[in-house]
């Protein structure tokens, strides 16, 4: 009777242990994890068996150290036992033994075993089973009885199934897990790659830095969040800290947050300059900093703060900063890591960026006063004209075209270095009186234009020129000399949409040489007389190429004679106009709108054209050498090309060297003196000899003498116009110095006997003017070379 009993106990115990391994199995396929997973061993599975002890331990990574995760008596506290030790080394305690040696334990008295560990409340059985999956240690199940000799073998053989089926879901919870991780890295990474793709592109796109932080801010919110967030760019010049960029909550604050010099020092971006690394703040942190002394609070206390520096180029440095007021929202050290890696993407864009604003900066603005330049000019004045519709009635703009005077003099006296200088002083006096709506730009040299936008009364334009006239009434020291300085002003007004920049400049223009004719410090405003004047030049200018395309341009020959003999010796190619429609066209009306338009380049390459085949030609008919002398714009003189297109004309008519020769007036200054010498230089092979015209009436000849390779001096008319009952001590000062410097001279404008006869007397050597012959067409000039005038 009594084995039946034993044997129904024991098929009932046997289907109960079969239930349990059954229901674990089933609820094994709808738990997802680890902590649902071990939950439901430690107080389902465990708990039917009737232990009332039971606590789950894995391994660490390095498979040395068993870590607590699950128990019976943690999470519900009618459970009596508690585990005490959290951590185990595979070294120490049953369940280390087992963890090391991947056998089970079961003992009936722990009293007896030197490796047991008591808790709070010494066991007095354990049954202790490795978690194993393909032969790696994941960690144990341990369970302990108040009850000696508790545990038996079907408790054993349940357990270790249990086990052996918690391993290979602990296993593939794992594999999901790393797989997750896996994918959820790629995915980060691939987020951080297209980030830093954005970024890339950002750089080239972004048309200001406003705009580029605006969108740089919105791919870092996508990285981490950030609700408040700033990027701030220290100028260690200046010693400034300036946020270019802050958002609070959210919302973005356009004005920028400027830290003097003295601000500079409290704030905890300039800390964060100074270590130039990332620094991570927790609140706690943050107040410990504060109370440190490193920095002072300003604005609202954050939860947690982390600031980034990057340098973007050697002046410029800067600080991203990403704060939360969130007590939930904590920054980490991959935050750090992630947005230091972002900020080298920054430095190198902002840097880029910075560098592109440089150099539009310098593409629209003059680079010694730091002014806008013509190009910006123009700009801001189409940008104002079209503005002009959704103006009141009767508003109108102003543009003030300034000359200063005697520029070139204190230029050529005192040095190029005195002369920007002096140029810096007057534009910064200029500079104060201006509103700040207006254009103040420099046009070129010592030309400035002040553009003056919606004017609604004339008198705002008086009174700025009283105010510019004040400012320069007074002399400036300049590098210890004291000048006076004065301008000359034109005006032009627009008041109609269809006005155009160039055009109102022009005559602006136009009105300022009208003033400056009249004597220095003058004003005018442009009017209808100038109006036509501007047309005539327009029209000049628009018929000037025709006219070099269709040979409306002849040259006259005035022959240069020897003083002492009057022999011809050759003659100097002076230019005529035959307008189809016009007539006859002055030089004084021409070359100087050629001048200023750069035709002069193309009008001289053709008459210089039209010499060399006027020499062909005399060559050709036999007559005598003769050289023709053609006056050239000083403006060659600043490409070697020249050099190049003389000789080009030489090869071209085959002359005999020496018979084009060049001529340039005092008045048209050479800017370049060492690239003029080696043009000059580079005809030295044709033999082409350089005459300075009209000396003595300018102001720079005595440094072109000594410093570029002159052949000849001419002497101005005016001087010869004095010669009456002897000798001008000008002229006879000229001829000393071109004797001693080895120049020949030729005295212009001899009209009278009584001249050349003075003349005669002297060291001259050759002569020209209507004495002897005026300018005359090629076939008068050949009768001239054969007898002496």
């Amino acid at each position: 009777m009594s084995n039946k009993v034993d044997t129904n106990e024991a098929l009932e115990i046997k289907t109960e242990q079969l239930s349990i391994i059954n229901q674990f199995s089933s609820s094994l396929l709808q738990l997802d994890t680890l902590e649902e997973l071990l939950e439901y061993v430690t107080t389902q599975v465990v708990n039917r068996l009737g232990f009332v002890d039971c606590v789950i331990y894995l391994a660490d990574d390095s498979a040395s150290i068993l870590n607590q995760v699950a128990s019976m008596g943690i999470p519900h506290q009618r459970y009596k036992y508690r585990a005490q030790r959290k951590v185990i080394q595979f070294s120490e305690g049953i369940s280390g033994f087992v963890a090391r040696t991947g056998e089970a334990v079961m003992l009936g008295d722990v009293s007896t075993d030197s490796r047991y560990i008591a808790d709070e409340r010494p066991a007095q059985s354990e049954l202790c089973v490795p978690l194993i999956y393909k032969e790696q240690i994941l960690g144990v199940i341990d369970c302990e009885h108040p009850i000696k000799n508790y545990f038996t073998n079907a408790h054993l053989e349940i357990l270790t199934t249990v086990a052996h089926l918690l391993s290979a879901k602990i296993n593939q919870v794992n594999t999901v897990n790393n797989l997750q991780q896996t994918v959820e890295q790629l995915n980060n990474a691939q987020k951080l790659e297209n980030s830093l793709l954005q970024i890339a592109n950002l750089t080239y796109k972004a048309s200001d830095l406003d705009t580029f932080f605006e969108s740089l801010h919105g791919i870092i919110n996508s990285l981490l969040r950030a609700d408040n967030f700033f990027i701030a760019l220290y100028d260690k010049q200046v010693d400034i800290l300036d946020i270019v960029y802050i958002v609070e909550e959210g919302i973005q604050t356009s004005t920028h947050q400027k830290f003097s010099k003295e601000q500079l020092k409290d704030t905890a971006s300039y800390y964060l300059l100074q270590k130039d690394q990332p620094l991570l703040f927790t609140k706690k942190d943050y107040k410990q900093q504060i109370a440190d002394g490193h920095f002072k609070m300003i604005g609202r206390q954050s939860e947690s703060w982390l600031g980034v520096p990057f340098k973007a180029n050697e002046r410029i440095s800067g600080v991203i900063v990403v704060q939360s007021y969130d007590k939930s929202l904590h920054y980490s050290e991959h935050d750090s890591s992630l947005l230091t890696y972002v900020s080298r993407q920054i430095s190198m864009a902002i840097d880029r960026q910075l560098a592109r604003q440089e150099l539009e900066h310098r593409a629209l603005h003059d680079e010694l006063t730091g002014l806008a330049n013509r190009s910006l000019l123009i700009e801001r004045a189409k940008h104002a004209i079209l503005r002009l519709t959704r103006a009141k009635k009767g508003t109108s703009h102003a543009l003030l075209y300034l000359d200063f005077d005697r520029f070139k003099s204190i230029n050529d006296s005192l040095g190029h270095e005195v002369g920007d200088h002096f140029l810096i002083r007057i534009c910064d006096l200029i500079k104060a009186t201006v509103r700040n709506t207006d254009t103040f730009a420099r046009l070129g040299g010592d030309e400035f234009a002040i553009f003056m936008e919606n004017i609604t009364h004339r008198n705002q334009v008086n009174e700025a020129l009283k105010r510019i006239q004040t400012v320069l009434s007074k002399p400036i020291d300049v590098d210890g000399h004291l000048l006076q300085a004065s301008t000359s002003i034109g005006i032009a007004y627009s008041d109609n949409i269809n006005d155009k920049a160039y055009i109102l400049l022009q005559q602006a223009d136009a009105a300022m040489y009208e003033a400056k004719s009249t004597g220095r410090g003058q004003v005018k405003f442009f009017n209808n007389t100038m109006r036509k004047k501007l047309k005539t030049h327009a029209d000049i200018e628009n018929d000037l190429q025709h006219g070099i395309e269709h040979n409306e341009f002849e040259l006259y020959f005035q022959p240069i004679f020897t003083i002492a003999e009057s022999e011809v010796i050759g003659f100097e190619a002076l230019v005529r106009w035959h307008h189809p429609k016009k007539g006859f066209v002055s030089p004084n009306d021409f070359i100087p709108i050629a001048e200023t338009t750069g035709q002069i380049i193309n009008l001289d390459l053709h008459l210089l054209d039209l010499a060399a085949q006027q020499i062909s030609d005399w060559h050709q008919q036999g007559h005598r050498f003769l050289k023709i002398t053609v006056n050239v714009s000083s403006r060659h003189f600043a490409s070697l090309d020249f050099v190049a297109q003389i000789h080009a004309i030489y090869n071209k008519y085959q002359l005999p060297l020496g018979s084009l020769c060049l001529e340039i007036t005092e008045s048209g200054l050479i800017e370049n003196l060492d690239l003029a010498t080696q043009i000059i230089e580079g005809l030295s092979p044709l033999k082409v000899k350089l005459c300075l015209d009209d000396f003595g009436t300018g102001y720079s000849a005595l440094g072109y003498l000594h410093q570029l390779p002159i052949h000849v001096l001419k002497i101005d008319k005016s001087f010869i116009d004095h010669l009456q009952d002897s000798t001008n001590p000008l002229v006879e000062a000229i001829l000393s110095l071109a004797q001693s410097l080895k120049f020949a001279v030729v005295a212009e404008g001899i009209e009278t006997v009584e001249q050349l006869t003075i003349l005669q007397s002297t060291q001259c050597d050759f002569g020209q003017g209507f004495l002897k012959s005026k300018p005359v067409s090629a076939n008068e000039a050949i009768l001239l070379i054969n007898n002496p005038l």
